[in-house]
């Protein structure tokens, strides 16, 4: 819904599919906060059409003739820097593509329709990832990429982490992957298993987790159902599905299962955080970071009302204050804490047992 007073979100649609062009056209055409102000076949085209029609927000595919993408948002993000929502086909490279993308600047990630995807779907997930790339920080696309292979900014008390039972769940979206990157890359070999949701389509995640662990000192998965949650290792969620925690004696396991969409969302925070409070309680940690709309805000403060330390990303290094900001106004966190800080504030809490 368009509230009184306030501008619809002007879109240009650059990509190289007519049919794609057109049922992303329709898809937005029916809804009074969108306005679609044009479409372009190929970069050169769309290049034309951004100075000229000024959108608000760019779709763009990746895979495309007579310049590429990922080449075309290097120049879009010095030149002319625009909130970008990429389109993917669901593939190992383009999955691969799409992640370099997002460290280009990119705010969100789509699959292409067809598939894995019925255009219903795809529908949906066009018209929240194009809300959420609307309110994007700014000043995003101008950040430096966080150091990679940055070193661990504290060390976990070794004998803590063979004898407690700690768990460390972490929920985030629109800018998750990037800002999941800078937490992941700082903590040690011997951090306390990590449980894991990013707002992500499906085959983006086994990418995004592979990426990850090429970068960390930890283990990083797309998590299977039944893994076994173990201390240096995240299990990350897999696209369109939900991830769950459960305990069997001194042992935390996963299921990965099927499930209604929650916040509009597979996999959902709200489903992780709140199996965490029911079967971690006061032994974890539950993080809530940047992204748009209230998951994982109530599930937060389950958290936090079982005895768990909660933290929120704050507003200033957040992509999109939307989620950290639900689970503060809901008192939901412990602290409020800036992106750069957060590893280190997690380190801090499993050290003080």
């Amino acid at each position: 819904m368009l509230k009184p007073g306030s501008k619809p979100i002007r879109v240009l649609i650059v990509d190289d599919s007519a049919i794609v062009r057109k049922i992303f056209s329709e898809e937005l055409a029916g809804e009074p906060d969108f306005l679609v102000v044009g479409t372009a076949p190929d970069p050169y085209v769309a290049r034309d059409k951004i100075v000229q029609l000024k959108p608000d927000v760019v779709t763009l595919d990746i895979e495309m003739p007579r310049m590429d993408g990922l080449t075309f948002l290097r120049k879009l993000m010095k030149h002319y820097p625009l909130p970008v929502v990429i389109v993917s086909s669901l593939t190992a490279q383009g999955s691969k593509l799409a992640l370099e993308a997002v460290e280009l600047g990119a705010v969100e990630v789509l699959a292409k329709p067809g598939g894995a995807y019925s255009v219903g779907d795809m529908g949906l997930q066009l018209k929240e990832k194009i809300r959420a790339a609307s309110r994007a920080h700014p000043l995003y696309a101008r950040n430096p990429l966080p150091e990679e292979g940055a070193r661990p900014v504290e060390t976990i008390n070794r004998s803590l982490s063979e004898t407690t039972q700690k768990i460390i769940a972490l929920g985030a979206s629109t800018g998750g992957t990037e800002a999941l990157k800078e937490i992941l890359v700082r903590f040690p070999p011997n951090i306390p298993g990590l449980v894991i949701v990013q707002h992500m389509p499906a085959q983006f995640t086994r990418a995004f987790a592979e990426r990850l662990n090429g970068l960390c000192a930890i283990g990083v998965k797309e998590a299977q159902d039944g893994d076994s949650v173990l201390n240096g290792q995240a299990l990350i969620a897999p696209g369109n599905y939900h991830l769950v925690l459960r305990r069997s004696g001194a042992r935390y396991y996963v299921n990965v299962k099927d499930g209604p969409l929650v916040h509009h969302q597979r996999p959902a925070v709200d489903v992780l955080f709140n199996s965490v409070a029911q079967y971690a309680g006061a032994n974890a940690v539950g993080v809530l970071c940047t992204g748009m709309g209230a998951d994982g805000a109530r599930g937060l403060l389950k958290m936090r009302e079982v005895g768990a330390k909660t933290l929120a990303q704050d507003e200033a290094s957040c992509v999109v204050f939307g989620m950290p900001k639900e689970a503060i106004k809901l008192g939901a966190a412990d602290q409020v804490v800036p992106l750069g800080e957060i590893s280190q504030k997690v380190i801090r809490i499993i050290n003080a047992g």
